[in-house]
């Protein structure tokens, strides 16, 4: 520990901590207080303490997939001060002789391990968090069941103390305690995800009603997200375009609506598969539901197109709000191509052909046009 770290130990009333943290005190004159199990349950013990002289504890660098941002968001500026430690990323960074610049850091400690598939390709070198010994095993399984088997794994335990166990996870003979991080040099010949928008229709389970590749890839390009928006995916499927929006940034989120239960329960299982398992699914029928649905910045409309939905969407939707639609029936295109004449924005038909045999040689086979209206609110 740092010299302030040290006297704030000296100095505080009470020591709140995990019982492992604890264990690797020096001697204190403070009130020692086991951290619960759930984390949560301790946040109100913490606050009865206000007022007092509290040390709390927590590893390494607390706002790096840490507590500090749990206890700030409780707590006023005032009232706490963060005495940062090395983070376990550039403990680990440091024994691999990796650039953490380039290294993907990922907490899987709180969070399930398919956080990790959008990243799984050759070449990507990540750190990550794990909850226990048992999970290095997982972690392991996971990366091979993905095509990813032939990658490298290294279990750190305990950096930075006494204790420090660096060993390649082929090389394990001992349980690992918890916690503890995973250095991952990915290699395999598994399918990679790729970063651009319009990603392979296969990773998408559905029953036919799926925005296909390059449509999607024209639909996230007209909705545009941006740091922190929140989507209304309206008619969602599959899940495609909210899978895909939330794949963009970890700070974009998004609300996903379809009437059809079966879709709807695929939609959700298709968003833990990729690891963006924040999508919040609604079944329901989407005009009931959007006076309950949180503020949206983008408003994106898959299926069911009506003119009443047009209506309470353009009266609910803010000033500002992003508006795009897919129209594929003749009506929808009627309601898309007269509320572009009212209300203005770009209308854009689409019309993708792909070749296929024609007897002994090839030909286009056309796709069902898509007219898209995008506007802003």
């Amino acid at each position: 520990m740092t010299p302030a770290s040290l006297k704030a130990l000296q100095s505080a009333e009470f020591v709140m901590g995990a019982a492992r943290h604890l264990s690797l005190l020096p001697v204190v004159d403070a009130e020692l207080i086991t951290w619960p199990v759930p984390f949560a349950d301790g946040i109100a013990q913490l606050l009865e303490l206000r007022g007092k002289r509290v040390v709390a504890l927590a590893s390494g660098d607390p706002f790096w997939f840490g507590a500090g941002s749990v206890f700030a968001r409780h707590l006023q500026p005032d009232e706490w001060t963060s005495i940062a430690g090395p983070a376990t990323f550039s403990l680990a960074a440091a024994q691999m002789g990796w650039p953490l610049e380039n290294t993907l850091c990922l907490g899987l400690h709180a969070a399930p391990l398919s956080r990790l598939r959008a990243h799984l390709s050759t070449g990507q070198r990540c750190i990550a968090l794990l909850r226990d010994g048992a999970a290095v095993q997982e972690l392991s399984s996971y990366i091979s069941d993905n095509g990813f088997g032939d990658s490298d794994l290294t279990v750190l335990e305990a950096l930075g103390g006494p204790r420090q166990r660096v060993t390649a996870f082929d090389q394990l003979s001992e349980a690992v305690p918890h916690p503890v991080c995973v250095a991952i040099d990915i290699k395999g010949s598994g399918p990679a995800i790729s970063k651009a928008s319009g990603k392979d229709d296969a990773l998408f389970a559905n029953d036919g009603q799926l925005t296909k590749r390059p449509i999607r890839a024209l639909t996230l390009s007209a909705l545009a997200p941006k740091f922190g928006e929140h989507l209304w995916d309206l008619g969602t499927g599959s899940g495609s375009i909210a899978i895909e929006w939330l794949l963009s940034h970890p700070s974009v989120t998004a609300t996903a609506v379809e009437t059809n239960s079966e879709r709807a329960a695929r939609a959700a299982h298709n968003a833990m598969t990729l690891g963006v398992e924040r999508l919040d699914v609604i079944t329901a029928k989407s005009i009931d539901v959007l006076d309950d649905l949180p503020a949206p910045e983008v408003v994106f409309v898959g299926g069911g197109l009506t003119q009443e939905l047009l209506d309470a969407l353009w009266n609910i939707m803010p000033v500002g709000c992003r508006f795009v639609t897919n129209a594929v029936t003749l009506e929808s295109e009627v309601i898309v191509a007269q509320a572009h004449a009212a209300k203005g924005g770009e209308l854009m038909r689409i019309e993708i052909a792909n070749s296929k045999p024609l007897g002994t040689k090839r030909g286009w086979s056309s796709a069902y046009p898509i007219v898209q209206w995008s506007v802003i609110r």
